[in-house]
């Protein structure tokens, strides 16, 4: 192994506190400093910027770099990019979103980067797109594993949805995330803190709360969740539907909440900084995404000990075995999320031992330290 420490650059599109950014952070803030250099690349100055900052991590932030397609600023990002390589001259650097993999595989091999990493949190033609869409983006995960030395993928699923492509699969290796092991706040102190976050929360103390982290973006799906919290509030008039996180169709879950008169029922928190250490405060947690890698709210819920329900989509079912760590439904199907919660609701033994299980399989095969020490391996070649 070589002696001196290697320059590693993270490049990731947006600066927000989703999945990818946490992956990101956790594995800038650390990688040992006796081996490496680190800095974070990124779009924009957020929450991500704002916490790798505060942690004594440079970052270099590109303010045109955003995820949505837009040719002109697309064309800047990638002179920039080979710009900053050239100027930064990392050993190594490690990609992550669809547009930083590929304006910054190509920049990468321009600039003759010498080792390039891209980690797949989900392909974009799992998203509900037009048919055309999802084929350009198939062609641009292709080109993007093509131009990098390596691409992780967070699941077997994954890499199944696209390693069957020529020339690509011996170049993707599957790595799953893994969590640290947060310290929790006991549940009475954690209802007083999201207590804060809302008013009504206040009063529903003692009522029973389904959970949701996520960015309210399409492919989570909370549309279809909010049509089924609906009809358990029918059986169910106390429960509390509670939103961590931020996004793009917040109007329409708003508006959605109104139409429905679910004021009393289901609640926005906007995004909850350190939201891992207040888990408890949740008696189910529930993910209805139509896509994903492999979530890290899962796994949070698992280290939480909390009973899920989830879609049966991407990786989640490499975490959860249906009935004996937790309740799978289809995606888009709310009679399945409905029956489930009203499962859970009415079993409380049920809730423990789902919850126990969960946390069993998350603490010995989604630990942080094997994923960290896997993807320095790769790092090495």
């Amino acid at each position: 192994m070589n002696n001196t420490r290697k320059k590693i650059l993270y490049v990731i599109t947006k600066s927000n506190f989703g999945g990818a950014q946490r992956y990101v952070y956790n594995l800038a803030t650390s990688l040992p400093k006796d081996q490496f250099d680190a800095a974070v690349l990124l779009g924009g100055d957020g929450t991500l910027n704002e916490k790798l900052l505060s942690v004594g991590i440079r970052t270099i932030a590109l303010p045109y770099f955003k995820r949505d397609i837009h040719i002109w600023n697309d064309i800047k990002v990638f002179f920039a990019l080979i710009s900053i390589f050239k100027k930064e001259r990392p050993d190594i650097i490690h990609l992550n979103s669809s547009k930083a993999g590929i304006l910054g595989s190509i920049a990468g091999r321009v600039a003759r980067v010498p080792r390039i990493i891209f980690t797949s949190h989900g392909w974009a033609f799992n998203e509900q797109r037009p048919w055309w869409q999802k084929y350009f983006f198939l062609v641009i995960h292709f080109k993007t594993i093509l131009f990098s030395h390596v691409t992780i993928t967070v699941s077997h699923k994954t890499k199944s949805q696209i390693d069957w492509i020529r020339f690509i699969k011996n170049k993707i290796v599957i790595i799953h995330n893994g969590i640290k092991n947060e310290a929790l706040k006991i549940k009475d102190d954690a209802r007083l803190f999201f207590a804060q976050h809302n008013n009504i929360l206040k009063q529903k103390k003692e009522a029973l709360w389904i959970g949701t982290i996520a960015e309210l973006h399409p492919t989570k799906d909370l549309l279809y969740a909010i049509e089924a919290i609906k009809e358990v509030a029918v059986q169910f008039p106390d429960i509390a539907y509670v939103i961590a996180g931020e996004g793009e169709e917040r109007e329409k879950i708003e508006k959605m909440i109104q139409q429905y008169n679910l004021h009393n029922n289901v609640f926005l928190l906007g995004f909850v900084p350190d939201i891992a250490h207040y888990l408890r405060v949740f008696d189910i947690f529930l993910v209805s995404s139509i896509s994903e890698a492999l979530s890290y709210a899962v796994l949070e819920a698992g280290n939480a000990r909390l009973p899920v329900v989830a879609t049966k989509v991407g990786g989640i079912p490499e975490i959860i075995e249906h009935e004996k760590s937790g309740l799978l439904v289809a995606p888009k199907n709310k009679k399945e999320i409905e029956r489930a919660i009203i499962t859970l609701i009415k079993n409380r033994e049920l809730r423990i031992k789902l919850g126990e299980n969960l946390y069993q399989v998350v603490k010995k095969k989604f630990n942080f330290e094997n994923m960290l020490q896997k993807t320095i391996d790769i790092y090495f070649g």
